[in-house]
């Protein structure tokens, strides 16, 4: 079953680094050019069911110690998060590569 978009992008946003809140919304920005702004409802709502399913974890140390706040949760990618975003990775390029074909053969 594929992943929900916001699912996905959490999960990439993880992938380089734990991030807090703000880091991830800012992270998803950036990849998306801007096109996904998460408020806080969906950011937070999507991190607890990540956390559910196994697929990423709260740590106890921020990966910048210039960067450590104590008000600040920060989340961190498991291996099952990792095998579960390569393997929706996969399946967006097959679809992305049948669309490219499909409009490459209508030019």
């Amino acid at each position: 079953m594929s992943l929900p978009r916001v699912s996905f992008l959490i999960l990439l946003a993880l992938a380089e680094r734990p991030r807090h809140g703000l880091g991830i919304v800012e992270h998803i920005e950036d990849v998306t050019r801007g096109r996904t702004k998460l408020g806080p409802g969906a950011l937070y709502g999507t991190l607890q069911k990540l956390q559910s399913a196994g697929l990423i974890r709260l740590t106890a140390t921020a990966p910048d110690p210039g960067d450590d706040d104590p008000r600040r949760r920060y989340y961190r990618i498991t291996a099952t998060g990792t095998r579960r975003l390569r393997e929706e990775a996969a399946e967006i390029r097959l679809l992305s590569e049948a669309a490219a074909r499909h409009v490459e053969g209508d030019a």
